[in-house]
């Protein structure tokens, strides 16, 4: 649930978990890939910038492993049918770790884009066949066939209607309503049988709320958490909001050709992917599931 709107850098796929990281660590030019240091820095930036702060639990996390001392405590948000959708974005790659999401992407440029984590299994040469358009461009490249993406389907205890930024899940009526996300990975690739981007993003109203009709119920119990808001910007320092999460284990493959369409044409106006923060790690900054 990132902040900042930015484009991750370009991916490369992924053929199996034990040549994952090597292939989409080279898709970014090598003196751009920082080293260990630089996110170590980080991090101790973030615990520092947090220790006795008062900062409720952090995401993103290790769905894996649900561990932590932050004493923060908060209500968790209604189940989403009974909340508004106020909006969908992506991550490329995934910034949660888990289910069949594990293999780490690299370090990119330690703002974001060329990190996360990867689609753990393997796509055949047909799914991998190159796209010959250029999808999701923006300032660090494009979104290929291979790529790992997260998707954050934001909802808002607000009267509001669905739109852009994190700014959508707030009215002037209310300004801290509980927020919740639902998230579910997938894994594009060349194949227009696979799922429809357009279908699982489909907005309307249900019940008197609006709603992402097609979220999908059929990739494993979801992981809930309480949290916070992600992306980059929140690298060296915490989020001040508090996110009820609802994480999905399992992948599902996407075709790029609907990812294309679907950000040609939404009213969340996502032309690109997002940023990832680093994965938080710090037990005080993680919820005590």
């Amino acid at each position: 649930m990132g902040d900042v709107h930015m484009q991750s850098v370009k991916r490369n796929v992924l053929v199996g978990a034990a040549v994952g990281t090597a292939l989409a660590t080279s898709a970014l030019a090598e003196d751009l890939v920082v080293d260990d240091k630089i996110i170590e820095e980080q991090r101790a930036t973030l615990a520092a910038s947090t220790t006795g702060a008062g900062f409720g639990p952090q995401a993103p996390r290790d769905i894996d492993e649900l561990r932590g001392t932050n004493p923060r405590v908060f209500q968790p948000a209604p189940a989403y049918v009974d909340m508004h959708l106020c909006n969908i974005h992506f991550h490329e790659g995934a910034e949660h770790k888990g289910g069949e999401f594990t293999t780490y992407a690299g370090n990119g440029d330690g703002e974001g884009s060329g990190t996360g984590f990867l689609y753990n299994g393997s796509l055949t040469d047909a799914e991998l066949e190159p796209y010959p358009w250029e999808v999701g461009a923006g300032q660090h490249g494009t979104l290929e066939v291979g790529d790992t993406i997260e998707v954050h389907y934001v909802h808002t205890t607000a009267d509001i209607n669905p739109g852009p930024t994190l700014g959508a899940c707030l009215s002037k009526a209310i300004l801290n309503p509980q927020l919740r996300v639902e998230a579910q990975v997938y894994v594009i690739v060349n194949d227009e049988g696979a799922a429809d981007f357009v279908e699982l993003n489909e907005v309307a109203l249900r019940n008197g709320f609006h709603q992402a009709v097609n979220i999908p119920n059929n990739t494993g119990t979801p992981v809930q958490y309480p949290g916070s808001t992600t992306g980059p910007g929140y690298n060296e320092k915490g989020s001040p909001y508090q996110v009820t999460w609802s994480v999905r284990p399992q992948v599902i493959k996407v075709s790029i050709q609907s990812v294309d369409a679907w950000l040609g044409n939404n009213i969340f106006e996502e032309r690109t992917a997002h940023g990832v923060r680093n994965l938080v790690i710090n037990p005080s900054l993680l919820a005590a599931n």
